[in-house]
């Protein structure tokens, strides 16, 4: 067994020792904990949606709330109407880019620690509006997105679905290290760029810091082609 085997291995049986130790402890009612455990705890317990909605994916995230899906049972029921009350924000449908300088301008007045769920294939990528001149190509070329929920609309499962993946990433995440969140590092920007009309389109078109466009791929004949028809391939950045 190799070293970085072994020291998996006495990980994975430290821990099962804690665990064990834990649940001895809590049959006499004495419970242990970390704090980061704690810390992680109290915030994927505890989020507050912003409530706004943007077209029809709206609808599936107004009944998510409802007495038949409950969102409450996950402790997300406190939809605030302020940003400033907010730390999550659901993009649910479709972006217009005449929307899209408030959305971004509605995220830099969350504070710190906030997340992200796109909500629709609108708000992913634009849906069946992708092709048209007023609808942008995904909110993620402005903040960063930490659950993506595809469909047209989705179902409220989805997006319990969404919250359930949610708490799942803010559980596992460390308080130190090169892993940890983004609003832990003081390095990492807590606002973005608002975009403006102009002449043309919104300006700047995407945050670079956030989303950059894919490499262009471009296929030429090659110099000596066969007869089987065989192409150069060259990619260009």
């Amino acid at each position: 067994m190799d070293r970085a085997a072994k020291h998996f291995e006495e990980q994975r049986i430290s821990k099962a020792v804690d665990e064990n130790l834990k649940a001895e402890l809590s049959k006499q009612g004495i419970f242990a904990t970390t704090l980061q455990e704690l810390y992680n705890w109290g915030r994927k317990s505890s989020l507050w949606p912003l409530n706004f909605g943007l077209a029809c994916c709206a609808i599936e995230m107004i009944a998510t709330t409802m007495a038949r899906y409950d969102l409450a049972r996950f402790g997300a029921e406190v939809f605030r109407p302020s940003p400033r009350q907010a730390d999550l924000m659901i993009v649910a449908g479709t972006v217009t880019k005449k929307m899209a300088p408030q959305v971004v301008r509605l995220y830099n007045q969350m504070p710190e620690p906030k997340y992200v769920i796109s909500m629709g294939a609108c708000a992913i990528s634009g849906g069946p509006f992708k092709q048209g001149y007023n609808v942008l190509k995904g909110i993620d070329r402005f903040i960063p997105v930490d659950i993506y929920i595809p469909g047209c609309p989705p179902r409220p499962e989805a997006l319990i679905d969404a919250f359930i993946a949610l708490q799942k990433k803010i559980d596992g995440q460390q308080l130190t290290g090169e892993t940890r969140p983004r609003h832990l590092n003081a390095a990492a920007p807590s606002e973005y760029t608002v975009p403006e009309f102009g002449a043309h389109d919104i300006e700047p078109t995407h945050n670079p810091g956030v989303w950059k466009p894919p490499s262009l791929v471009q296929i030429t004949p090659a110099p000596q082609a066969g007869t089987d028809g065989t192409r150069d391939i060259q990619i260009r950045n």
